[in-house]
């Protein structure tokens, strides 16, 4: 819902099908997406009252993304983020 009241998941899951479309087309296996976000968050998101109260789980988006076999992680992970890649691609994760 928006601050006036208006439905929106309509929006929400046309955006997230979209997401997946560019995904599988582009072969994205790894996304970083913003964090508590209704649509993009991981872990926790706004629950959508425009209070600032979190719940538990995923939004939209991230959650079709990683149905879809996309690994979502969020700004502040970026250092995993590129750790699956390189796992993803081979490559020695660079610790010992």
């Amino acid at each position: 819902m928006t601050s006036d009241g208006r439905d929106v998941t309509d929006a929400f899951l046309a955006g997230a099908q979209h997401a997946v479309a560019r995904a599988q087309e582009l072969r994205i296996r790894v996304a970083v997406l913003k964090t508590r976000s209704p649509s993009c968050g991981t872990g926790e998101i706004y629950d959508g009252s425009f209070s600032g109260r979190l719940v538990s789980g995923a939004g939209v988006t991230a959650a079709a993304l990683q149905r879809a076999g996309v690994l979502v992680f969020n700004e502040t992970q970026l250092a995993e983020a590129d750790q699956a890649l390189k796992a993803l691609d081979g490559e020695p994760s660079g610790t010992a």
